[in-house]
């Protein structure tokens, strides 16, 4: 059996890409769905994804951090990016009211304008919240009825977040941040109760590096990388009381359902 590492920040400066992917591919895990917080990340994402069409995949979207700069011309760039094979879900989208980069209002504009092209263009959405939560949650209902799907991209919350999140429908995105007994302790007692069906599993690399996991530095400079995928799956397995082969098992199909063209670019592979 294979993974699928779901948010991967691969452009980034910090990741060598190619001996990164290729670490990944030695571990089994068979696809990265590279994440885009911006039109030029997103077309950076976009291009490594197609000099690697079999294994690399990719978001298209704004993070909050960038709201100030949502435009007509944003949303029309998205548009452009969305419809290439690569292209599986509209994001990282949502709100980050933490540090406010962009003003709240700049948020909420930028977060609601994706979701409306999400639900026109039939993408799922790859979510970002911090220290908005309650606000993230009404907009989301009110555009989830229109929505194929998404998920809650490097979820951090409690139960009762997460509970929400599964009243709508939406798929949870768990990383390496489970394996923190201090800050994580919260994620790691809402784990318990997460519906295997429910679950998808990410590194967010370079970010999040799993604690725990030996020092290899003079290989990967400190940072995370899509190969710590199956160390984050075994504390999964442990915490919510599941195989790790039935955990792999459901996250490989899980994100299938999820991320429409990824099946269809494997389906055709055979």
């Amino acid at each position: 059996m294979s993974w699928i590492d779901i948010g991967v920040n691969l452009a980034d400066s910090r990741l060598d890409a190619e001996p990164v992917i290729q670490r990944a591919i030695n571990v089994g895990i068979e696809k990265l769905v590279i994440t885009g917080t911006s039109i030029q990340a997103s077309y950076d994402a976009l291009t490594l994804a197609k000099n690697h069409p079999k294994t690399l995949y990719t978001t298209a979207g704004v993070h909050p951090h960038h709201a100030k700069h949502f435009n007509h011309q944003t949303r029309t760039n998205l548009e452009k990016l969305a419809n290439e094979k690569q292209v599986v879900a509209i994001g990282e989208c949502g709100l980050d009211f933490n540090r406010n980069f962009s003003t709240p209002a700049q948020q909420l504009h930028a977060f609601e304008q994706q979701l409306q092209l999400a639900s026109e263009l039939g993408l799922p959405v790859f979510l970002h919240e911090r220290d908005a939560f309650a606000e993230q949650v009404t907009l989301l209902k009110k555009y989830r009825s229109e929505l194929v799907g998404g998920v809650a991209h490097c979820f951090t919350g409690d139960s009762e977040q997460m509970a929400q999140y599964l009243d709508l429908d939406l798929y949870i995105g768990i990383t390496g941040w489970v394996c923190d007994t201090k800050r994580g302790q919260a994620l790691r007692n809402a784990v318990s109760s997460l519906p295997l069906e429910r679950l998808l599993i990410e590194t967010d690399a370079p970010y999040l590096r799993p604690k725990g996991l030996p020092n290899n530095r003079k290989l990967d400079k400190g940072n995370n990388e899509p190969a710590y995928l199956p160390f984050i799956a075994a504390e999964l397995s442990n915490l919510m009381g599941v195989e790790q082969q039935a955990l792999q098992q459901t996250c490989y199909d899980n994100t299938h359902k999820l991320f429409n063209k990824i099946k269809i670019g494997i389906d055709s592979e055979h």
